[in-house]
């Protein structure tokens, strides 16, 4: 695993910004998964990177802008548009898309979780996740970085390492026998010896031998596991698939009868789904515009403009404090997801010339950023003309944001809202014919709306509920007005049942709902639809104030633009966010949808 600081001196030809940012984020994220918490200080990333307090605070300001951390006040923690870094790589490797099919009718067909992981230098990264979902939940987040010698796929991997690989991974063995380096994995409950280093090499001669491996309780007691390669056309291993359960309903002799045949059954399917062309990249790294240029008005400057350089545009509007050399390098980085088509998934890559135009830059801007890239681990070559990312990347934040639902998107975007309106504001779901409250951040007045997490309300008289029966299609508007006996809550309530169908049909035209005073005397609601990544109505955002503050017009005319703008921020992080996941843990189920 790669050293925190960033005391070392820059190779040659490599871009400093670019090292320092890379530097940051390493130790962001580690110390966020290290139990600092989601937030830390900038003081803690000064001692963990050495670099002096003003650079780190360049660095943070200059991410901040990009859309990749968050500053709020003395804290800064990870935003979910860092996770378009991690996307560009999985989009480059064609996994997801490749395998996530076979990996969910596995899951389907065994009722046990099944992930798909790579190689990381001695270590084994997961980037495919299919579970199940049970009180006791087996499953790794996407980017989670295992210790070769505790999982199954460790052993698969380990049978092509050559000598030098041995011989970082026995050198990380003795430097930490512990893995505290390994947040994903418990503690080892003491030093490992000689014989445990033996092993594992015993295991992944086996390993090699056999054509599958097992996990019998290596990671943590009462997890058992079943591996296979898959390899490339070249005959490599290109990654595993894993099968993974409890003893509580296998031990490892059950379930290597049970799941080793259907991995072995699907693996000649499974290799031609990795050896297929890939369709063109466009939309891999989805959103990455509007995440990484939202500190300039939520568009890329260079919008528009063919061959702009978008990082000099925002440097002159953000001043000299934007590290114009680290924004450049990070969009060599997403670029790298942009696959051509027809590459051959997983090791394909792009030509300095489709970087450079990708991102805007002259060829000798890009081709600096991407050797720095490769000294770091964060893309590799094949010493000819092509650039890939590695799995490296998903070291970036990818596995503490993986790990986020669709409320945790949604509360830092909900608490900017309040800040800057000074109003209440909400999201709710369709829950029956009720709308129910999954996030709220109050504002702070003498009078304010006191409402709670888990509170219903009659979805007819409300501005959410209206935004959330407009997105209903018109079947089921019309069979949930057939079954409605509206009651007046207020003299205000309209209850008419053609009323209400007029009022959803305007809804679902002008994409928001105003309510006054129906569902209370006094209040007044304004709401608009958050949609998921297919464009479904995943819930509804709506900011809540006293009637008596201005009329329905002036409502309308200061609180829609910011309501509007913060439901596309949220909509981005969540195309962002769940790009790679299974459907089944899309925006819509996290919601409660």
């Amino acid at each position: 695993m790669q050293s925190l600081s960033a005391a070392s001196p820059p190779v040659n030809g490599s871009v400093g910004p670019l090292e320092r940012g890379l530097a940051v984020l390493r130790a962001l994220t580690a110390l966020s998964a290290h139990g600092a918490g989601p937030a830390v200080r900038p003081g803690d990333l000064v001692r963990a990177t050495g670099l002096a307090r003003s650079v780190v605070d360049r660095v943070l300001g200059t991410l901040q802008q990009l859309g990749y951390v968050r500053l709020d006040g003395r804290e800064v923690s990870l935003a979910t548009g860092l996770m378009e870094l991690g996307n560009a790589y999985l989009a480059a490797s064609g996994l997801p898309g490749a395998l996530l099919p076979f990996a969910e009718r596995l899951a389907d067909s065994l009722d046990e979780s099944v992930s798909v992981a790579v190689p990381d230098g001695d270590g084994v990264r997961f980037v495919v996740q299919a579970t199940r979902r049970r009180t006791m939940s087996l499953a790794f987040r996407i980017g989670d970085l295992l210790p070769a010698e505790r999982c199954a796929p460790g052993a698969l991997f380990a049978a092509e390492w050559d000598e030098r690989t041995w011989a970082d991974w026995r050198a990380r063995r003795a430097a930490d026998p512990l893995d505290a380096s390994f947040p994903a994995v418990p503690p080892r409950p003491g030093p490992a010896g000689a014989p445990d280093l033996d092993e594992f090499a015993r295991r992944a001669k086996a390993a090699a031998h056999d054509g599958w491996a097992l996990d019998d309780q290596l990671i943590e007691p009462g997890l058992v596991a079943v591996a296979v390669p898959l390899r490339d056309p070249a005959g490599r291993v290109a990654c595993a698939v894993n099968v993974v359960s409890h003893t509580s309903r296998h031990d490892i002799a059950s379930l290597e009868r049970t799941a080793l045949a259907a991995l072995r059954d699907r693996m000649p399917e499974m290799e031609a789904a990795l050896a297929a062309p890939a369709e063109a990249g466009a939309g891999a790294v989805a959103g990455a515009g509007a995440a990484a240029w939202a500190g300039a008005g939520g568009e890329p400057p260079s919008a528009g403009v063919i061959g702009a350089d978008p990082a000099r545009l925002v440097k002159r509007e953000m001043g000299a404090g934007f590290l114009q050399s680290l924004a450049r390098g990070l969009a060599v980085l997403r670029a790298l997801g942009e696959r051509a088509p027809g590459g051959p998934p997983p090791h394909g890559g792009m030509p300095l010339t489709a970087v450079a135009e990708a991102t805007g830059l002259a060829r000798a801007t890009a081709r600096r950023s991407l050797l720095t890239l490769v000294e770091h681990g964060y893309a590799a070559t094949d010493g000819a003309r092509l650039f890939r990312p590695t799995p490296r990347v998903l070291e970036l934040g990818y596995a503490p944001l993986a790990g986020l639902g669709f409320t945790d998107i949604a509360r830092p975007h909900l608490r900017e809202l309040v800040g800057a309106v000074h109003e209440s504001a909400s999201l709710a779901v369709l829950d029956g014919g009720d709308i129910r409250y999954v996030e709220r951040v109050p504002t702070v007045r003498i009078m304010s709306v006191n409402i709670t997490i888990g509170t219903r309300f009659p979805a007819y008289a409300t501005s959410m509920g209206r935004v959330l029966l407009a997105g209903l299609d018109a079947d089921a508007r019309a069979a949930y007005l057939a079954g409605l006996d509206p009651q007046p809550l207020t003299r205000h309530t309209l209850t008419s049942l053609p009323g209400l169908a007029r009022v959803l049909q305007g809804v679902r035209a002008s994409g928001y709902a105003l309510v006054d005073e129906e569902l209370e005397e006094g209040l007044r609601s304004l709401a608009v639809p958050v949609r998921d990544a297919d464009g479904h109505v995943a819930a509804a955002l709506n900011l809540a104030v006293h009637a008596g503050r201005g009329t329905p017009e002036d409502t309308l005319r200061t609180l829609l633009p910011p309501l509007r703008a913060t439901a596309a921020r949220i909509e981005a992080d969540l195309r962002t966010a769940f790009a790679h996941r299974p459907p089944g843990l899309g925006a819509r189920r996290q919601a409660g949808v």
